[in-house]
């Protein structure tokens, strides 16, 4: 790609860009397969024309399903979800027919690393916490729950595994929740960020939270705990602010 004039993010390594002119072409390669868009269809059909002439290649035609993530096309713009691979998850767990839950998980709770006993199957709980951090790409609203129940993936608890039933549990309530990006409207930039106080009752971290818009669309968010423990809830908002900026920057 890098021959024929498209340059390799440093951000990104995955993405490939080429401007000719007014012409913008973007390539998004994951192994094997491939998103091709800009504003140029001459040039996308060219480029497709070169890649047959080098691999063996199929194009099935408009985006609609990439490593699990369904596409749709409006007036409105363009949406995206993980429907399919959310019930994928249900399945495995044996909840498709398990009874919603309104919310991810219930606010009060403290997680500490000990408070119940070892839960039997630590690699079934590996793999449902990386298949739902794999989800949080749409689902911003289970980012927090992901992010606390990761950290005990080296040791699950019983409470922990059970927390995580209950996040599906409300996914089972909300299976096409996704992301929405406007055809249209401003495109400025956005930020909202806060911080959560010596959240971690066993470390004292306070948690960093930020969302970004580009107009009315949101296109990065993160729930982090901070690195470092913060002496006041003013200095956990100052880092906070501080992480938001960089990702603004």
């Amino acid at each position: 790609m890098q021959h024929i004039g498209f340059f390799q993010s440093k951000v990104n390594y995955s993405i490939f860009t080429q401007t000719q002119g007014k012409s913008f072409t973007v390539i998004l390669l994951y192994v094997y397969d491939m998103i091709i868009t800009g504003n140029n269809n001459a040039a996308i059909r060219d480029l497709k024309h070169f890649l047959s002439t080098r691999f063996k290649i199929k194009d099935p035609g408009p985006l609609k399903y990439f490593l699990g993530v369904e596409i749709a096309r409006s007036k409105s713009g363009i949406s995206f979800c993980q429907r399919k691979y959310t019930l994928d998850i249900l399945e495995d767990a044996g909840l498709l027919g398990a009874k919603p839950e309104k919310i991810p998980m219930d606010a009060n709770v403290a997680f500490m690393p000990t408070g119940s006993y070892p839960f039997k199957d630590p690699i079934r709980y590996r793999r449902l916490i990386g298949r739902l951090i794999y989800l949080t790409i749409t689902r911003l609203e289970i980012t927090y729950v992901v992010n606390i129940l990761s950290q005990f993936m080296h040791e699950p608890q019983k409470h922990h595994f059970d927390t995580a039933r209950r996040l599906l549990y409300y996914l089972k309530g909300a299976l096409g929740q996704g992301l929405l990006f406007f055809s249209n409207g401003p495109l400025h930039l956005t930020a909202y960020c806060d911080a959560d106080w010596a959240r971690c009752p066993f470390t004292r971290h306070s948690v960093t939270r930020y969302y970004i818009f580009l107009g009315k669309s949101l296109i990065s968010w993160k729930s982090k705990k901070q690195v470092t423990i913060s002496k006041s809830s003013a200095e956990a908002e100052y880092r906070s602010m501080a992480a938001t900026a960089c990702e603004l920057t």
